[in-house]
């Protein structure tokens, strides 16, 4: 299937998920994120803000805000182009492009070394993402590459292939609900 065939399916999916499932499989995978060696030795935690159906990251947020370590989520800061900002709670974003929620903050982070959780539209088994069309993520990872990065994704949103192009970087860690993928041969 073609990326754009792909994307029509799973937000189909989403829209006919139940919302009370999808929260608990959002904490089942939030759990499973902590229990890394990644997030535990992280001082630094990047996430992106969930809307519209994605894998909610609220559980793994407050869990490391409880923890003391610094959070923070992307903003567009140009065309094709997003920079992380701190965040310490809620109040620190409001709706910006496309409606997600981004940082009002203007403390931005540096953290080359933290832990980046990654969203995407499907993955496949493969950790090959197809994220909404705008290349962001890609374009950032592209120019930061010392990141660790978990990918998240309900077990509904993996699909059998998923067509790369040279600009596509991959995670090294995918979590559902049930399970978890690393790093394989491609």
């Amino acid at each position: 299937m073609e990326k754009k065939e792909i994307r029509k399916l799973i937000f189909k999916r989403r829209r006919e998920a139940d919302g009370a499932l999808m929260a608990e499989n959002s904490r089942i995978i939030c759990e499973k994120v902590m229990e890394t060696e990644a997030f535990r030795k992280a001082s630094a935690i990047y996430v992106y803000m969930d809307c519209k159906g994605e894998v909610s990251l609220k559980p793994l947020l407050e869990t490391a805000w409880a923890l003391g370590k610094k959070t923070a989520a992307p903003r567009v800061t140009g065309p094709g182009t997003m920079s992380y900002y701190y965040i310490s709670s809620y109040e620190d974003v409001s709706p910006g492009y496309y409606d997600i929620p981004e940082p009002v903050t203007g403390r931005l982070a540096e953290e080359e070394d933290a832990l980046l959780i990654v969203p995407g539209v499907a993955f496949d088994r493969k950790r090959r993402r197809c994220g909404y069309g705008q290349g962001f993520y890609d374009r950032y990872l592209s120019a930061h590459t010392r990141h660790t990065t978990i990918a998240v994704a309900f077990e509904f949103q993996l699909v059998d292939e998923i067509q790369t192009d040279v600009y596509d970087v991959l995670p090294q860690m995918l979590i559902t609900e049930k399970e978890v993928i690393t790093c394989q041969v491609i």
